[in-house]
């Protein structure tokens, strides 16, 4: 396994938590808007009926043959928040997901958003 270079290369391929249990498939990446680099990614998850997607950390990530590695266990990311499939992530919710995986939130200096998606 390597680190993921260019993370959008890897859309529409499975993601694995750090112990190789399938979570989802990937859906889109969000950007770090001071930095432009991936900072999260969303996971579609759930039934055919109720599918939504799952936001997860991409710090750390690896990728293997046809999949993306992710450094947080499945029961983790399926408790993360989540938008519907063809949603978008309001920017009242972005610290929920900073705290979800207890990562610091800070907005931009003039309340700037923190994340985009790409």
């Amino acid at each position: 396994m390597f680190e993921a270079t260019d993370i959008r290369e890897w859309r529409g391929h499975d993601v694995v938590d750090v112990d190789g249990h399938r979570i989802g498939v990937l859906e889109s990446v969000y950007v770090d808007t001071t930095t432009d680099r991936p900072r999260f990614v969303t996971v579609t998850v759930g039934l055919p009926t109720r599918r939504r997607l799952v936001f997860v950390p991409v710090a750390e990530a690896t990728v293997g043959p046809a999949y993306l590695k992710v450094a947080y266990r499945k029961d983790v990311v399926k408790k993360a928040p989540s938008i519907d499939t063809d949603g978008e992530l309001p920017a009242a919710a972005e610290p929920a997901v900073f705290a979800h995986y207890e990562l610091d939130y800070v907005p931009g200096a003039g309340g700037e958003r923190r994340l985009a998606r790409r």
